[in-house]
Formats: structure tokens, sequence, C-alpha cells
């Protein structure tokens, strides 16, 4: 099934649809995802064939390719918000889950890379859950 979705920058600057079937959406907890979103994973959708369309700030996106590796990203150069890329191949459309504005229906797959997680990634839901900033 062909699904569209779209998604933004934080702030606002560049603009982005793709069309494409979502066939996984990964966790992933490899050195090179943690350093590039200073998180403990990146949370990514995977689309074989997706078709992207820049619909505003196409020229405000720079991608980096971290050389000798299968590893890239692209972001807006304003905020530095993580954005969709096309694989080295082009066969492969990858999105930041957290980049979208439209809902998307789906669950993660799977954690991968594990063996690279942080220290403190561990029993994460077991701490308290607030609905705003702390008092």
């Amino acid at each position: 099934m062909n699904e569209s979705h779209s998604g933004a920058c934080l702030c606002g600057q560049v603009r982005y649809e793709f069309e494409g079937e979502v066939e996984r959406f990964f966790l992933c907890h490899c050195e090179y995802c943690r350093k590039d979103t200073g998180s403990a994973h990146a949370a990514n959708l995977f689309v074989s064939a997706g078709k992207l369309k820049w619909l505003t700030g196409r020229e405000k996106v720079t991608e980096f390719r971290l050389p000798s590796t299968r590893h890239a990203r692209s972001f807006c150069s304003i905020c530095g918000s993580a954005l969709p890329h096309q694989s080295s191949s082009g066969d492969l459309l990858v999105v930041p889950a957290g980049s979208l504005d439209s809902r998307i229906d789906l669950r993660p797959n799977a954690h991968i890379f594990v063996s690279s997680r942080a220290p403190w990634d561990s029993a994460l839901e077991a701490l308290p859950a607030f609905e705003t900033f702390p008092s």
C-alpha cells in the first residue's frame, strides 16, 4: 500500500513529503546514531523505492556521509533537525520518525545494534514519568 506522509524540521524552514510503504521502523543504538542524535538511539523509518519531495527549503538541507561506513544523515542547516535521506545506492529512503508531522500508526519493529547500547540505556520504563517539565 502506497502511503503519503509529510514532515518538517524544528524551525519550519524545510518541509517535505514522501510516498511509499514503510517497511521497517528501527530504533538504532549504534555508536553513530547515538552520536548524531545525542540520544540513546535513532528512530528511523525505512522505505524501499520511496519518493521524497522537498516542499520548501531544499537549499537548507545538508547531508553528511561518514567516510568508510554506510552511515549518513541529512539535517536542516538552520536548526539542525534530522531530515530524510536516500541511501548511497538510492534504493532506500530513511526517514527520521520524529520529523513527521503526519500521524503514522506503526510501532518500532526492533531495537538494532544493541551491543552498542549506552550503559545508562536500560530499564528506562521504570523511571518516573511527568506530563510536563517536573517542578
